[in-house]
This record gives C-alpha cells, sequence and structure tokens, in this order.
C-alpha cells in the first residue's frame, strides 16, 4: 500500500468517528434541541471537524509540526469551505431532488471527505 493510500485510509476511519460526532450533536441540536437544521449541521461539522484535526495530526499525517495554531486555522479553513460545499449539497438535494435530510447530508460528506483529504494533505500537513 503506497504512503498516500494508507494515510487516506486513516482520514477515513478518523473521519467515520467525526461522523458519529457530526451525526450525533446534528441529531442532538435539530431534534431534541429544536435548533434550525443548517446550525444544527453546521455544528456538528465543526464539532467533528475540530476533534479530527488532532487525531489527524498525530496520527493520520504524524505530523510534528509545533506550530498548531496555524495548522488548526488552515485544517479549520479547509472544513469551513467543505461546510459550505456540505451545506451547498443539502440544500440543493433536498430542494431540487427533494432527498430527506439525513440521506442528503450522507451524500454531502462522501463528497467533503475527498475535499478535505486533499486539501489537508498538500496544505495543512506539509511537514
Amino acid at each position: 500500500m503506497t504512503e498516500i493510500a494508507l494515510k487516506f485510509l486513516k482520514f477515513c476511519v478518523v473521519g467515520s468517528l467525526g461522523l458519529g460526532i457530526d451525526f450525533g450533536i446534528t441529531f442532538l441540536s435539530k431534534e431534541k434541541a429544536r435548533w434550525n437544521k443548517y446550525i444544527a449541521n453546521s455544528l456538528g461539522f465543526i464539532s467533528a471537524a475540530t476533534s479530527n484535526f488532532f487525531i489527524n495530526k498525530y496520527w493520520t499525517f504524524q505530523d510534528t509540526n509545533p506550530d498548531q495554531l496555524v495548522q488548526y486555522s488552515k485544517y479549520i479553513l479547509i472544513a469551513l469551505i467543505g461546510l459550505a460545499i456540505n451545506n451547498l449539497i443539502i440544500y440543493l438535494l433536498i430542494n431540487k431532488r427533494e432527498m430527506k435530510f439525513y440521506w442528503a447530508k450522507l451524500v454531502a460528506v462522501g463528497v467533503v471527505v475527498l475535499w478535505n483529504f486533499i486539501a489537508n494533505y498538500n496544505f495543512t500537513f506539509t511537514s
């Protein structure tokens, strides 16, 4: 297995954990707290991105760069771009394809994982 393939596999494992965090927080915010679905989605997405940053930094990319604040800023910028892509896909699938919210969210996550890996591999964890 190539180095990049192994990193992508690890990134996906971390992403699976993040998916649980994302969906759990989204569900609690949307269904229990009755928050707007896009606010709930955003909260779930950012919470997962934050936890995933630390796991990816140390496990996936085995990064030793001591400037975590700069890296975290890059990671969150990439996550926010991913969030915009995520919300756009959800919006389009719900309003143009009449897909149910959680199915649309699952499709969006699948697309955004590719964006996140490529951007973080080339921009955030380059040391």
